[in-house]
């Protein structure tokens, strides 16, 4: 049963997820491909662990690959020229002060499928997304964080 939830995206997340499944279907099926046929070379598929390993490996880029077209079908892309650039949304990249820590930090809000907190996204479902959506600049917000609660003042919204 496919899950019928749409996925916000903005267009650079979009296109990670189509450079990601043309990658899948153009290059990585082949070399897995390649990898079985050779596999099967070597004889007796019974007890040959290259066989296993590249038929598990090819389970799991099909599985990714049907994963990807599945989100790419539901993908909902923000229009970011329609960033409202005074209130806080999926799209807005934002900088705030962290009270705790006493620094500078950005965001990017964006939706879950895009989240990587690494590169300074966040999702518009985490705790600190959820807390600063719909707010302003120089709104302080509490965050409910897992060692207690956080608090941020927002400096600037941008797109």
């Amino acid at each position: 049963m496919e899950d019928k939830k749409e996925i916000l995206l903005t267009q650079e997340g979009y296109q990670k997820l189509e450079d990601e499944l043309e990658l899948l279907k153009t290059v990585r099926r082949r070399e897995v491909a390649d990898r079985i046929k050779v596999a099967i070379s070597f004889g007796d598929i019974s007890e040959n662990a290259e066989y296993d390993e590249a038929k598990n490996e090819q389970a799991q880029v099909e599985e990714r690959i049907l994963k990807l077209e599945s989100m790419i079908r539901r993908a909902v892309i923000i229009d970011e020229s329609q960033i409202d650039v005074n209130i806080v949304t999926i799209g807005s990249i934002v900088k705030v002060y962290d009270e705790d820590f006493e620094e500078e930090i950005e965001y990017t809000i964006v939706g879950s499928a895009e989240a990587d907190p690494y590169e300074g996204k966040i999702s518009n479902e985490s705790p600190v997304g959820k807390a600063l959506l719909g707010r302003t600049t120089g709104d302080i917000v509490d965050v409910q964080v897992p060692d207690g609660v956080s608090k941020f003042k927002i400096l600037a919204i941008r797109r």
